[in-house]
């Protein structure tokens, strides 16, 4: 039976069936619970709103025996004469006003609005709340290091979002690696700050060379330790020896230096059933594509994929850029924001049928850990992302460079300031989006601050010479800091005199009188504080270097000691913006 047809002996609009409860606010199911279940919608997986009684009341205790009580809700509303009128056209006895839909829109995106890739999905579940049947659908695994659940007021956290290759799900069996437990196959650590008002999603590539650490599982016989691995594909980290996703977690710890709340995993069949569920996804692309692996199969222009045309787009790799795994990222990146603007959109929020589906395909969809293991967590994680805009949500991938080590580039690894560029920046709560206004505003605050000390004129970058000793205890910082300061900031008599004679707490510039207009430009280049400038007493000769030493505070080189850290170079997608893939 269609969705049109259901309820149409007895009148009653199927849309109908959910209402808003004026004591919540919130859109709920008009259970009948004396009626049996209606069929399947088609397409949609999972039982659907039960049929309505003739009398369209509900039981007066509003629930099934045995089952926990929920709040009442109004009762149902039939079709009518004319909208708004009853029999003889006036309006209907004993009825509230009807709240608009601009009103009703502004409830659902509440509960739906400012999330990213499967976090999305929070907040149509949320609007459900009452519905204990998604309970059921939702997949746990109890990982050693993830939060207990809850959030704090004030406070940011890091959900890792993995997309995993393991072929499950009907029709996958093309996609991934046979018989393999899967890999962190699409990896993206999501940042939400602690006013709610920006997000940062980092993409981690697959292909990325770094160290796995030790970690342990959780298992039915108890806890099994499983032994780390270095210089080993980032992939690896998920699956592969029996690791889960705790592992990842920790390597992506390890590698940012960035603590992981909670995971949220999915597999193939999200993509499918999701982009289903809200009639599919825009995406926009330059040339024709027609690619025999994936069956991707669209024209220039702009189309709209759901099922397995959306899971062909995000996996293949061989119809865009120079086909590899960072020009695929891209390409996913653009189809999340694409997929955010659609779940926001009028189209989505005002539409019972499809926030129930995308809640269904959801919940199935999802495995997380047990911190945000239920409907209710799930629903407090999506009132923090209710806040979040899709302007000021910005897509980044990690900044690398192609292995130094291989003759035949494979793999990659870390830009060696780049990425410890963005890793400060995330970690100073620094939105990509507003990083303008807030650097100015530390700027501001750091002249007020050192206009004593720092007063006077700079000298210009190449004409400043400084010697650079590592104290910091980092290996290779005082060369990566060479590496910058010649490249990208102009400082070319510059010299890396190896290690300090010891380790020390704080990085100091020592000068002498004369060389003051070189130590203000350096500081500047550096934002070094007018704590780190040590000024002597002798006039150095003409050609005499200052001395560097890098203390304990060092945060990477190019990377601000005070202030928030400077955005890297970096190609960045915000989900507001419509982008046409290459």
């Amino acid at each position: 039976m269609d969705a049109h047809s259901r309820g149409r002996a007895d009148e009653i609009d199927p849309a109908d069936q959910w209402v808003l409860n004026p004591r919540t606010g919130n859109y709920e199911l008009r259970l009948d619970r004396s009626a049996g279940q209606s069929a399947p919608v088609s397409g949609r997986r999972g039982p659907t709103p039960p049929s309505p009684r003739t009398s369209g009341r509900a039981p007066e205790d509003g629930r099934r025996s045995g089952a926990p009580e929920a709040p009442p809700v109004p009762g149902q509303r039939r079709r009518r004469v004319a909208e708004g009128q009853g029999r003889d056209g006036e309006p209907p006895a004993g009825r509230r006003k009807r709240k608009t839909a601009k009103s009703r829109r502004k409830k659902a995106l509440m509960w739906t609005g400012g999330v990213t890739a499967f976090v999305v999905v929070a907040g149509a579940v949320g609007a459900y709340a009452l519905y204990e049947h998604f309970n059921g659908n939702i997949k746990t695994v109890d990982v050693a290091g993830a939060s207990g659940g809850g959030f704090k007021e004030g406070q940011a956290f890091n959900i890792l979002l993995i997309g995993t290759d393991k072929r499950t799900g009907s029709g996958n069996a093309g996609y991934g690696d046979k018989n393999s437990p899967g890999h962190a196959d699409t990896t993206i650590l999501f940042h939400v700050s602690a006013d709610r008002t920006n997000a940062t999603a980092m993409s981690i590539p697959r292909d990325l060379k770094t160290d796995i650490p030790d970690c342990e599982t959780k298992t039915a016989e108890g806890t099994k330790s499983i032994p780390g691995e270095r210089d080993v594909r980032f992939n690896t980290s998920l699956g592969q020896a029996g690791r889960d996703p705790g592992c990842t977690m920790r390597t992506v710890t390890e590698l940012t230096g960035l603590s992981v709340d909670h995971f949220m995993m999915a597999d193939f069949n999200a993509v499918k059933e999701m982009t289903t569920a809200v009639g599919g996804v825009k995406v926009c692309l330059k040339k024709p594509v027609k690619d025999k692996d994936s069956k991707l199969n669209l024209p220039a222009g702009e189309s709209v994929v759901a099922g397995e045309q959306a899971l062909a787009f995000v996996r293949t790799r061989h119809s865009f850029g120079n086909e590899s795994d960072l020009d695929r990222i891209k390409v996913q990146q653009q189809f999340l924001s694409s997929m955010i603007r659609q779940m926001k959109s009028d189209e989505t929020l005002t539409s019972p049928t499809k926030l129930y589906g995308l809640a269904e395909a959801a919940t199935n969809a999802l495995t997380v850990d047990t911190g945000i293991g239920s409907i209710s967590k799930l629903s407090d994680l999506a009132k923090e992302l209710t806040p979040i805009d899709p302007k000021n949500i910005t897509f980044a991938t990690l900044p690398v460079i192609d292995n130094p080590a291989e003759k035949i580039k494979a793999t990659v690894v870390p830009h060696p300031e780049k990425a410890q560029q963005l890793f400060a920046l995330m970690k100073a709560d620094t939105s990509l989006t507003a990083v303008k206004k807030k650097e100015q505003d530390a700027k501001n605050a750091q002249a007020n601050a050192q206009a004593a000390l720092l007063k006077g004129p700079r000298a210009e970058a190449s004409k400043v010479r400084v010697d650079v000793y590592n104290g910091s205890g980092i290996t290779g910082a005082a060369q990566n800091t060479i590496n910058w300061l010649q490249n990208d900031a102009g400082v070319s008599r510059s010299t890396n005199k190896s290690n300090a004679p010891q380790k020390q707490a704080t990085t100091t510039l020592e000068y002498a009188p004369n060389q003051a207009d070189q130590a203000r430009k350096l500081a500047d280049l550096m934002g070094l504080p007018a704590t780190a400038l040590k000024q002597g007493t002798q006039q150095a000769g003409e050609r005499e270097p200052m001395t560097l030493i890098l203390g304990s505070d060092f945060k990477g080189a190019g990377v601000p000691l005070t202030g928030p850290a400077k955005v890297p170079d970096i190609e960045k997608v915000e989900a507001d913006k419509k982008v046409c893939a290459a």
